[in-house]
Parts: C-alpha cells; sequence; structure tokens
C-alpha cells in the first residue's frame, strides 16, 4: 500500500471520528437467530445491505455488492457469469451457507458452494451477512456465516415497475415486476434479463481484449410470491425464484476456445404461519434444484442436485423482551447422474434470548443426525452490552461452533472422490467495540480436518490425487474497522477497511484472500432529484498460490462513479462508470477483468 493511499485512509478515518453522526434508519434482520430482530438488538456481527443502497449504486451481481462489505473479498475467472469465489472472513465460498428467502442456494453438485457467478441483484429488499460460525442455528455449510438474501414483498394496492440498462461490451439489461395485495391475499411476478457479448474470459496479463474471442452471457432470473389470509391468525406464503444461465467461457490456456456451460436453478419454498397468545409457529417445505449442462463435442455432462426441507419452529415470548425458539428439521440432498448418490439430515435446535436491563443475551444449541456422517452438536452464545452512561457505545463477543460436511462431489467423483471423508469442524469468535456508527472488531476462526484436494505421495500428473481431511489447524484471524453514516444532511460516507491473516497448517498464506482490503463510499445529494456517488477499493497483497507462491494479484485501487436523477414521480435516470481509471488488473491470474465501462439506464415506477 503505497503513501498517498494510507494518508488518505487515515485522513478520511480522522474526518469521520470527530464527526458528531446521525443515525440511519433502523434495520431488522431475520437470520441470526431465525426471527425478526431489530439490528441493534442482535448480539451476532451482522451487516445489512439494503434496497436503497443496491437501487442507488446499481450493482449487477451479488458479489459486486457484497464486496463493499468489511471482511468479503471474491475472485472471478473473468467478466460477468464466469466462475467466482467469495471469501468471508478468508473462507472460501463452500463453507459460506446462502439462503434466498430461506432456501439454500449451495450447490450439492459442485464443488464451490453457492454458484455466486449466477446470482444477480433483482428484486432484492435487503442482504443480510452473519459473519462467524453459525451452525448452532443453521446446521452445515455454516462455518464462516450465512448470507441471506430477502426478496420484496408486495405493497397494498396494485403496482408495477420496469427498467432498462444498456453499457460497455454490448450489454442489456432489461426488468419488469407487477404485484396486487389486498387484505385477504397478494401475488407478485418479476423478471430480468441480463445479456452481454462480455470479453474473453481467459487472458495473459496485459493482452488486448479486442484481438481475443468473447465469452458472452445471458441470465434470466424470475421471481414469484403470493400468499393469502386463511383467518386472522392462519396464513400461507408462497416464494418460488427461476435462474436460468448460459455461459461462455475458455478451456484452461485457450482464450480463443469453447467451454460452455447451461444452468437451470429452482428454490422453492411454501410456508404456514400461525399466530396466538403463547407463540408463533411455521411449517415449512423447501426445495433446492440444481440442473447443469456441459456440452462437449461427443456427449452432455449433467450435473443434477436436489435438496428437499421440512421443518417446523415455534417463537415463544415470555417477559417483556425475551423469547425463546425451538425447532426441528429434516433435509434430503440428491446427487443424480454418474454418481446417483444421496444422504439426509435431520436436526433439532433451541434459540434463547434475554435481556438484562442494557445486556443481551443469545444462545443456540443444535444437534445434527446424519445416516452418512458422524452426529453433530453445535453452539454458539453471544452478549451484548450498550452503556447508559455513554449513548451509542457497546460492547459484543460472540463464540460459535461450525462444521462443514463432504459433498457427493468430493465423496463418490471418480477418480477424485474419497468415500471414507469425515466433516470438518470449526470454531469461531469475535469481540466488538462500537461507538454510534463506528465499530472494531477483532475476529478468529480455527478449521480442523480441512477438507482439501491434494496427493499425499507428492505425484506429479493431470489427475493424481484426490479429497482427504488433511491433519492439523488452520488459522483466519484479523480486524475490520467499518463506519456508515451521514456528516451532513445531504451527504452519505461509508468507510470499512479489514486485515486478514488466513494461514494453512503450516502457516502459509491461503491463496487468492488479500491481506488488506480498504472500501470507501461518498455519497451527495445537492438536490432531492439528483444523487452523485464515488467509491473506492483498495485490494493489497494477494498471490494465486498458498505461501506467497505464485503471481502478486492485487496491490491495486478500483473507482467507480454512479448518478441517479430523479425525472418525476415516475421515472429516474441513472449513469454508471466502473473502473473510472481504466485500471488494467487480475484478480486470478491468467483472466480479464474488465476496463473502463459505461452503462446508461431509466428505471419506471408506476
Amino acid at each position: 500500500m503505497n503513501k498517498t493511499i494510507k494518508l488518505s485512509m487515515a485522513a478520511s478515518m480522522l474526518l469521520i471520528i470527530a464527526v458528531n453522526a446521525a443515525e440511519l434508519e433502523p434495520v431488522t434482520v431475520t437470520a441470526a437467530t431465525k426471527s425478526e430482530q431489530l439490528l441493534k438488538d442482535v448480539t451476532s456481527n451482522v451487516v445489512v445491505i439494503t434496497a436503497e443502497e443496491l437501487e442507488e449504486k446499481h450493482y449487477t451481481t451479488v458479489t459486486q455488492a457484497l464486496s463493499s462489505v468489511s471482511g468479503i473479498s471474491f475472485t472471478s475467472n473473468g467478466g460477468i457469469g464466469q466462475s467466482t469465489s467469495v471469501y468471508l472472513r478468508g473462507f472460501d465460498s463452500k463453507r459460506v451457507l446462502v439462503l434466498i428467502d430461506g432456501v439454500r442456494y449451495n450447490d450439492i453438485t459442485g464443488l464451490s458452494g453457492a454458484p455466486f457467478a449466477h446470482l444477480m441483484i433483482h428484486d432484492i429488499e435487503r442482504i443480510e451477512i452473519v459473519k462467524g460460525a453459525q451452525s448452532g442455528i443453521w446446521g452445515a455449510d455454516a462455518s464462516a456465516g450465512v448470507i441471506n438474501i430477502v426478496t420484496k414483498s408486495a405493497a397494498k394496492g396494485t403496482h408495477a415497475s420496469a427498467n432498462v440498462e444498456y453499457g460497455s461490451y454490448n450489454t442489456k439489461k432489461l426488468g419488469i415486476k407487477g404485484s396486487h395485495k389486498t387484505d385477504t391475499y397478494y401475488i407478485q411476478l418479476s423478471s430480468q434479463l441480463i445479456e452481454t457479448d462480455g470479453f474473453s474470459a481467459q487472458a495473459p496479463k496485459g493482452s488486448d481484449l479486442d484481438k481475443l474471442e468473447d465469452d458472452e452471457y445471458k441470465n434470466i432470473t424470475t421471481n414469484l410470491k403470493f400468499g393469502f389470509n386463511i383467518d386472522e391468525t392462519n396464513k400461507i406464503d408462497v416464494s418460488h425464484t427461476d435462474i436460468y444461465a448460459k455461459q461462455d467461457s475458455d478451456p484452461y490456456g485457450n482464450p480463443d476456445g469453447e467451454y460452455n456451460s447451461e444452468t437451470n436453478d429452482q428454490f422453492t419454498k411454501i410456508n404456514f404461519h400461525h399466530i396466538d397468545s403463547f407463540n408463533t409457529v411455521d411449517i415449512y417445505a423447501a426445495r433446492s434444484l440444481f440442473d447443469r449442462e456441459y456440452p462437449d463435442d461427443s456427449y452432455t455432462k449433467k450435473f443434477d442436485g436436489e435438496v428437499y426441507e421440512y421443518g417446523l419452529k415455534s417463537n415463544i415470548p415470555y417477559r417483556e423482551k425475551d423469547f425463546v425458539i425451538l425447532g426441528v428439521d429434516y433435509k434430503s440432498f440428491e446427487h443424480k447422474n454418474d454418481l446417483n448418490k444421496k444422504y439426509n439430515n435431520k436436526a433439532a435446535f433451541i434459540t434463547n434470548s434475554n435481556r438484562f436491563g442494557g445486556t443481551i443475551v443469545t444462545e443456540s444449541v443444535r444437534f445434527d443426525a446424519y445416516d452418512k456422517f458422524d452426529n453433530k452438536t453445535t453452539g454458539k452464545i453471544g452478549i451484548k452490552h450498550n452503556f447508559d452512561t455513554v449513548d451509542g457505545l457497546s460492547l459484543a463477543a460472540n463464540y460459535g461452533t461450525a462444521y462443514n460436511v463432504p459433498t457427493l462431489y468430493n465423496l463418490y467423483s471418480s477418480p477424485y472422490g474419497n468415500p471414507n471423508l469425515n466433516a470438518e469442524s470449526t470454531t469461531s469468535y469475535d469481540a466488538s467495540i462500537a461507538y454510534k456508527a463506528l465499530k472494531l472488531t477483532y475476529f478468529s476462526s480455527d478449521i480442523d480436518e480441512m477438507i482439501d484436494y491434494y496427493d499425499p505421495d507428492g505425484r506429479s500428473g493431470p489427475t493424481p490425487g484426490k479429497y482427504y481431511n488433511i491433519d492439523g489447524t488452520s488459522t483466519l484471524k484479523g480486524c475490520e474497522l467499518e463506519y456508515k453514516d451521514k456528516l451532513a444532511q445531504n451527504l452519505l460516507v461509508g468507510v470499512n477497511y479489514t486485515y486478514l491473516n488466513a494461514k494453512d497448517k503450516e502457516g502459509r498464506e491461503l491463496a487468492r484472500r488479500p491481506k488488506h482490503t480498504f472500501n470507501v463510499g461518498v455519497d451527495y445529494y445537492p438536490t432531492e432529484a439528483l444523487q452523485l456517488g464515488l467509491y473506492a477499493k483498495y485490494i493489497g497483497e494477494r498471490y494465486d498460490s498458498a505461501g506467497k507462491m505464485g503471481v502478486q494479484t492485487g496491490k491495486y485501487t478500483l473507482v467507480d462513479f454512479v448518478t441517479n436523477y430523479k425525472i418525476n414521480e415516475t421515472f429516474t435516470s441513472y449513469l454508471k462508470v466502473d473502473n473510472m481509471t481504466d485500471k488494467s488488473y487480475q484478480e486470478v491470474h491468467g483472466y480479464a477483468t474488465a476496463g473502463r465501462s459505461f452503462y446508461l439506464g431509466v428505471n419506471a415506477v408506476f
């Protein structure tokens, strides 16, 4: 990090700390305890990205939005739609549980967890990021935390909206939405198309992308929600998300080659909700369907997977602001096609939360029984104290245990699978001090029996190894500094910095995780109709291979600009410029990134 950037960071922080900032609107979250709570009443370390932020900044992908949060970075093997890995406090994607309206988005047929590459910003009310081990609430695959994407709900009356955008690389975006809600029922349907010529996914650093073939991408995301009130105390809600994507990419080492894929993933949930004077009860069923195809000259490779989940949850309030949550659930996981394998999971969980004056204490315990793996008992405890003597000052700490089970691909794929794999286990804790909108957090996590691919005999060749549980402990620790608030009535500033020290059992730094990450965002509102936003991101030292080996892919700064203009009550126009300085960089060695890009769009609300 050069001297100029360091001085700029220091100056920004000093300015922010010196300001007595106004408080932002209160925010609610559901992923921290499986119940709706105000963010200020949650002991867990949670960040929320609101619909207002998403709509003003005009992110295209969920990954872009997540990368603005402290503790999160990502790498992509090319442009939009290409394979993407998200790192939460140094954990990779397969150790992060991702939900869409409470339905699992983690792909059991693959190796990388949630397919972030195809997750677009569309009709989202908020994105909740719960950091730290969360298996005590959610079970497997939540070692690093939970990312919960909540789509918008229908508003009373009849409403419609549309958006259109066009920009660099012949990128087109078109979205429509309609909803109707009465006192008895509601229905809402939205769909968005994104289509782009893109650019070559693979390209040696410094390549002229105009001389390489383009890798096109198409995404259609559709959301359907409907529900009705049976009576004053009972209602039924149904949600369905369909994500279709067609992706062109390149075989390794061939920027002008073809290795294309087509996916059609579906996520559905039906929930019966009952409320009475004693408790609220939710009985639900959910399905995650994954369908991927990789066309080849001689045959089509198919990966089909299904996850079914059935559960019951009861939220019982007692005393004035205390509650206990009791629940059970059942999940079945199936990988079809060549593997034709499956396993199931039964679980029971309890969460209790108490308030003692200015102190909130929350405890969770969960027991999971598998037909394939050893049974697991995990838990978490969190405490938060709000000081009466100093307005806005609080302390919080969390400790949790978690685990990740092998995917069916890890277990049974030939020749890489290993049916003797065990679940890996994680312990994590964090401690935070916050004063108004300024927050400092220290975090640390240990992973035992990490599942990884390697050859214990040190052989070489195209496929010499398998998946194994690695002996020893990998440690990921660091700190996060965050600030986001109004400096004046028409000026909003957000700043965050992350220091990460992620090492494997041999003390080698893990690959593709930046040691330093810094985000600065400034939103200025000179009039009620106009918004101007400038956002900068610094990615520090990062190497393509573990132990600071391979190519250095960090040490660069990106600057983006966006402006929104409200034409009238119906139409809003916007201009977005990504990578304003036309910075040449690579997130993964040998894979291209976009240069300076322009996008112009119009939103309409009826």
